[in-house]
């Protein structure tokens, strides 16, 4: 991130160009990530209702009330609160299931969910901005970038996750191809991030006082969104896997696949994307947060026969 921002401000004119870059680097990243998980756990993973369930309600229903507490206290700028919007509505389908894995979430049901959580986004976003900010604002959400993200950053790439695990369960070389493409996770992750800063900053001019006050609710978010997602997970009863998921679907938001929304905005609504972009760096740093809180919120509950006996 530090890179990319350095990057972004020595040379400006890179911007538009490494624009074109966020899609192929975000589709490589959730290649990697789906092929770490084998095709028939995620079938196996759909079956689980309760977690789906929950899966809808945090994002769905306690998010848009977390953001309507919120947004009377937004910066005026309607160009800002789309920003905002856009991210916070809108739950993540990428980094959520390495980071979730990382502090002991299930990742395979959280992959499981992620169709759903995209085609809920993308057909529920519309009718938010319409409460929030009345039909004018709504009308200039196109759906075709929300469609053209589903199909090359999540299609795609499952198929071809899919299709290399086929080849890696019958061939020898396919199975070390596959080896090889699941060490490049943490370099793709880097480049990621890279991209969309060095993209972004170019765009701030004298706007960031304005991208700068949205950050504190970002991290009120983070801290509230814990809590509230532990409240869903014993509310759906949900062993203490799927409950950390459900901690970290709810607090981690789709900054990177809603970008092209956000790039696809006219021009007066050009600081949104950055305002979406800051929501990533304070992100990439809760979720480092959250791996470590997690476990200690959500903890592996003792079974009878771990509890030692009373002398």
């Amino acid at each position: 991130m530090a890179v990319g921002g350095l990057l972004g401000w020595l040379t400006p004119a890179a911007g538009p160009g490494l624009e074109h870059a966020i899609n192929p680097v975000i589709g490589a990243l959730l290649f990697v990530t789906f092929l770490q998980v084998p095709a028939a756990e995620l079938v196996r993973s759909l079956r689980a209702g309760r977690f789906l369930a929950a899966a809808l309600v945090v994002n769905f229903v306690v998010v848009p009330l977390v953001v309507a507490a919120m947004f009377t206290f937004l910066p005026a700028d309607q160009a800002v609160r789309v920003g905002v919007l856009l991210v916070l509505l809108c739950p993540c389908v990428d980094y959520v299931i390495v980071f979730s894995g990382l502090a002991g979430g299930s990742s395979r049901r959280l992959l499981a969910a992620t169709p759903l959580l995209l085609v809920a986004q993308m057909v529920l976003l519309p009718g938010f901005l319409y409460l929030f900010m009345g039909s004018d604002l709504a009308d200039i959400v196109e759906v075709g970038p929300f469609l053209e993200a589903f199909v090359f950053l999540i299609v795609i790439p499952l198929a071809l996750a899919w299709a290399l695990q086929g080849w890696a369960a019958r061939r020898p070389a396919g199975q070390k191809v596959s080896d090889a493409a699941t060490t490049t996770m943490v370099p793709l992750m880097a480049a990621t991030l890279l991209t969309v800063v060095a993209s972004q900053i170019p765009k701030l001019d004298d706007r960031l006082v304005d991208v700068a006050a949205v950050v504190p609710f970002y991290v009120l978010f983070l801290l509230v969104m814990s809590f509230a997602g532990k409240a869903v997970a014993r509310l759906f009863r949900l062993d203490t896997g799927s409950g950390r998921a459900i901690v970290f679907t709810g607090a981690t938001r789709n900054s990177l696949v809603v970008l092209p929304l956000a790039l696809a905005l006219p021009d007066a609504f050009a600081v949104a994307a950055v305002v979406v972009v800051t929501q990533t760096l304070v992100e990439v740093v809760g979720m480092v947060t959250y791996v470590r809180v997690v476990p200690s919120l959500l903890p592996v509950e003792k079974r009878a026969e771990d509890v030692p006996a009373a002398p």
